[in-house]
Formats: structure tokens, C-alpha cells, sequence
């Protein structure tokens, strides 16, 4: 029996990041541009899409807790139970020491945001892609973020490699993810509700 639609487009995007080029795709939260958050040159290349300073740090997406154990220095158990917990809305953790990733997706205090998504399409292509990837709005630097793919920019849509084929994101409103940041001590604080 042949692939799906869904299926083939998942494989596509795979050999997009594969290449090092970028993904302009939907998360669990908004239309998002990816790249291989390991890939140096291609987060780079997202800075320049976007029009935005190298020195800002990427929120990254993995498929599973297992993923996110490997580009994490430690995952106390406080993350994995708000990880868990958060089945109502995405959550980003901020986590003390990023490993295994480039200076450019990391902040400079060495710490790194990553969410375990809940999207299946983007769950799908990061599980067959087997690395993070990053995810950071669909839009030039400072201007709004797009609730649906109509509403990206011409600008963007043109400079990025690839533009996933998928049903459209069913979002009517923005919802960004809830951040929270783990302190070395094992506590933790919410940076965006």
C-alpha cells in the first residue's frame, strides 16, 4: 500500500532539514520556521530570513522526552511532571545547560528552551528527522506573528526552503507557550503565562 499524502510530506520536510535548509511549518502554537537546531549554519541562515540579531536564543522542539534528555544536561524530575501536567497548553522549559547544540540556538548563560510538542505533524517529522529543530515565528523581526500560512509574509514564504504541505493550523487566536525556567537549585519560575 503507498504513503498518504501526509505521510510523503512528513518524509519531504525530513529531507529538508536533512539538507540544512529551512521548514516553514505549523506548531502547536503558530506557523513556525525550522531548521536542525544542531546545524550551526542553518540557524544562522534563519537570523538573516527573519531579519533578526544572531544573539538571540531559539526556542527548540523535540518529539519525546527521550529527545529532549539527549540536548539537556540534566532533566530533573520537576520538568518532566510540568511536562506532563501541561496537557491544556504548550509549555517551553527553560533548561540550565543546553548540550550537544550550537552557541547560536543556546542563550548565553549556556541555558536552552525546548518543548516536547504535541503537534502531530511536527512530532512526526522531528521523530523521523531523529534531532531538534528549531521553531521560531513565521514573520521579519518585529512585526506580528501569523495565526495561519495566509497570513505569513510574501517575504518570508519566499526566502525559506521549503513550505510544508499540511491542513491548515486551526488556531483563531495567538497562543504562545507558557514559558517556565528551571533555576540551578531545582526550583523554578514562570517567565510568560
Amino acid at each position: 500500500m503507498g504513503k498518504t499524502l501526509a505521510e510523503l510530506e512528513i518524509l519531504n520536510c525530513v529531507k529538508v532539514l536533512e539538507k540544512g535548509e529551512t521548514l516553514l511549518y505549523p506548531t502547536d502554537t503558530i506557523w513556525g520556521i525550522g531548521c536542525d537546531a544542531t546545524d550551526e549554519q542553518a540557524v544562522s541562515r534563519i537570523c538573516r530570513i527573519k531579519e533578526r540579531m544572531e544573539n538571540k536564543s531559539f526556542i527548540l522542539l523535540v518529539s519525546s522526552e527521550e529527545m529532549l534528555s539527549q540536548y539537556v544536561a540534566e532533566v530533573p524530575p520537576t520538568a518532566y511532571d510540568l511536562i506532563r501536567a501541561s496537557s491544556d497548553m504548550p509549555l517551553t522549559i527553560i533548561y540550565p545547560k543546553g548540550i550537544h547544540l550550537p552557541r547560536n540556538v543556546v542563550a548565553g548563560d549556556g541555558s536552552v528552551a525546548i518543548r516536547v510538542t504535541r503537534h502531530d505533524f511536527c512530532k512526526e517529522v522531528i521523530s523521523h528527522f531523529g534531532k531538534p529543530i528549531v521553531s521560531t515565528s513565521a514573520n521579519l523581526s518585529g512585526f506580528a506573528f501569523p495565526l495561519k500560512l495566509a497570513d505569513i509574509s510574501d517575504t518570508i514564504i519566499e526566502r525559506v526552503d521549503h513550505v510544508a504541505i499540511v491542513e491548515e493550523n486551526p488556531l483563531t487566536e495567538l497562543r504562545p507557550s507558557r514559558i517556565i525556567k528551571l533555576e540551578e537549585d531545582g526550583m523554578f519560575r514562570v517567565v510568560r503565562e
